[in-house]
């Protein structure tokens, strides 16, 4: 448990399911209170929060498209309207999907590209401008991927997306520095969402992707979102401008282990 993240405000984009939704009850199990986003599923939304005040937290949950600006500054003036601040904003909404890259429209680039990273930039904006303007040391934590570093055939946009991530949060951890301000991305490997569910419930599909995990296994949610509320907390309080690899050793070359090659 992390005792400095009682009554913080913390705002997840794209958490009414998946990796959003594991982060929220884990901040909401710490005491926080949660501003939940979701784009269509309003439902999913709701049952988030109700979760959340159920274990005697509190949230809202916001519909919001995190590629629009008018959207994610309601999300930022939700937070400041329902629990009067900000402190730590997630810029986890992402999308994915495999094409092969000469037939990948332009249409599929800008909805990746416009999810994973322009969202990540807007969120970013906002928060820092509120922090800045209401001088915070605020915190931000970005949602990247092992694929900011390994490249993924079928999924250029994707891949791009996360690279743009990785710089994006660099330069804004250095930028604000200065002003106790920090800046960070979470790398996660195969997590077991629902958006993986399909591929994981195939055995053959499965095992080929924990054969590129030298731990053995895919993670799970729950182990992402206790590296969230880490780089939330206090206890990480030296710690600015990284990517986090939570991927049970993927980024690790686990073709050549056990002293192949």
């Amino acid at each position: 448990m992390y005792p400095s993240l009682k009554d913080k405000v913390v705002v997840i984009t794209g958490s009414s399911t998946g990796l959003g939704r594991a982060m929220a009850l884990r901040f909401a199990q710490e005491g926080a209170k949660i501003v939940i986003n979701y784009y269509k599923n309003q439902e999913e939304g709701e049952a988030v929060v109700r979760a959340i005040k159920d274990s005697g937290s509190d949230a809202v949950a916001v519909q919001g498209n995190v590629m629009k600006e008018e959207d994610v500054q309601k999300l930022v003036q939700t937070a400041i309207d329902s629990f009067g601040k900000l402190d730590i904003m997630i810029n986890n909404a992402g999308v994915e999907n495999p094409v092969p890259s000469h037939e990948l429209t332009l249409k599929d680039w800008d909805r990746v590209i416009g999810t994973n990273l322009t969202g990540a930039f807007l969120g970013s904006r906002e928060a820092l401008k509120y922090f800045v303007d209401n001088n915070i040391k605020g915190n931000i934590i970005n949602m990247s991927s092992v694929h900011e570093v390994i490249p993924w055939p079928l999924f250029a946009h994707y891949a791009a997306s996360k690279g743009g991530v990785k710089l994006l949060t660099e330069t804004l951890a250095l930028e604000y520095a200065p002003k106790g301000i920090r800046v960070n991305n979470i790398g996660p490997g195969a997590i077991n969402t629902p958006i993986n569910a399909e591929k994981f419930a195939d055995p053959k599909q499965k095992a080929d992707v924990e054969s590129m995990i030298p731990m053995g296994y895919i993670g799970k949610p729950e182990e992402i979102a206790a590296v969230a509320v880490w780089l939330a907390s206090e206890e990480s309080s030296y710690v600015t401008g990284i990517t986090l690899f939570a991927d049970g050793g993927m980024t690790k070359y686990p073709s050549f282990q056990a002293g192949r090659g």
